[in-house]
């Protein structure tokens, strides 16, 4: 029987709670101030949590597990609301703030998983940790933590894929492949990766039977909600058709100088930290590049599909975060560039330049 020591489980947890405090905080403003008319998406989700079918869009009705969670996280909320804010407890704030304390844990879980592959990929703690603060203070974080929405469940399958490819963890990859296809129907686009990738962990065969298992649920949740609205599978197939054409819109925009900002966006300023990484000799760059490879080339081909069906870049390209915080990890641990970072290389006192005490 395997056991996990308590300073990992210190570590871990401190590093939950770093990931945390980095979404909850600017996430709360979101949550409070954002104007719901200009999202039908919230709105949709919202409606989805309070067991409302009718009238939501076939893209985002069978999205039900953050709803799901949100509502019964609310409940246990309107009886407080009830006894503090009376006129507050029979509207949409208690189920609001259930997506937002969901959302949030949910994200806090995923940089915990993005720590964890950083090291596994030869990133320093410290390194890993800073990664984990590239990803999520991101803006896209702040909108999906603060508002009612389910891309933060999408993320987490991201992050658990990507770490079972690298650490060999079946219980991830298995908990991905059976959470995928409740997030986002998209998830047809990333099995085809974990079946290849993933068979470190799981063999291709174990992978198939669990993704019948998980298209069963899928298709048992599906049939249930399109009996309560009448609606017939014909329709999730022309929607999904549908989505084709958003190819054409999704390559102008992406090919434009607000294409270009909306990809800048995604992780802001710290992308600069890449293209520093590109800088220097051939052989300080492989000591970076080199341990990420074909895992993540191809699934930044799996993001850029997302992208261009989805039409919305930016969001759909949050998708990398798994790949960015390792990317971003390892050349803060091994580019000379940052080599002052290293507790090993920090100046002594006899050095000059050392800082005074006082």
């Amino acid at each position: 029987m395997w056991r996990i020591s308590r300073p990992r489980v210190r570590r871990w947890l401190l590093v939950y709670l770093l990931a945390l405090g980095l979404v909850a905080g600017p996430a709360y403003t979101m949550y409070v101030h954002y104007d719901f008319s200009h999202s039908l998406d919230t709105r949709s989700y919202l409606k989805i949590a309070r067991g409302e079918f009718a009238g939501v869009s076939i893209t985002r009705r069978y999205r039900v597990l953050v709803p799901l969670a949100a509502a019964t996280v609310a409940w246990p909320l309107e009886q407080v609301y009830a006894r503090l804010w009376p006129q507050r407890a029979a509207s949409e704030w208690p189920l609001r703030l259930g997506f937002y304390l969901v959302n949030c844990l949910l994200l806090a879980g995923v940089g915990l998983v993005l720590y964890q592959t950083s090291c596994l990929y030869g990133a320093t703690p410290a390194a890993a940790a800073l990664g984990v603060v590239a990803v999520l203070t991101s803006r896209w974080a702040v909108y999906t933590a603060g508002l009612p929405l389910v891309d933060s469940l999408y993320l987490f399958v991201f992050a658990l894929g990507f770490y079972a490819a690298r650490s060999g963890s079946a219980a991830a990859l298995v908990a991905c492949i059976l959470l995928g296809p409740h997030a986002k129907e998209s998830f047809v686009f990333l099995a085809p990766w974990l079946l290849f990738w993933g068979q470190r962990a799981v063999g291709w065969r174990a992978q198939l039977g669990w993704m019948v298992v998980s298209a069963a649920l899928a298709w048992g949740v599906r049939s249930w909600i399109d009996a309560r609205v009448g609606a017939t599978p014909a329709e999730s197939v022309h929607n999904a058709i549908s989505h084709m054409d958003n190819l054409a819109y999704s390559l102008r925009r992406l090919f434009s100088v607000k294409g270009s900002g909306e990809i800048f966006s995604i992780f802001g300023f710290f992308s600069l930290a890449l293209l520093a990484g590109l800088q220097g000799k051939a052989a300080d760059r492989q000591r970076w590049v080199r341990p990420l490879g074909w895992p993540v080339v191809t699934l930044a081909g799996v993001v850029a599909v997302h992208m261009l069906l989805s039409g919305d870049l930016a969001r759909m390209g949050y998708l990398l975060a798994p790949a960015f915080a390792v990317a971003f990890a390892l050349i803060l641990t091994h580019h000379p560039l940052f080599a002052w970072l290293s507790p090993g290389n920090a100046p002594s006192e006899e050095e000059p330049g050392a800082p005074v005490r006082l």
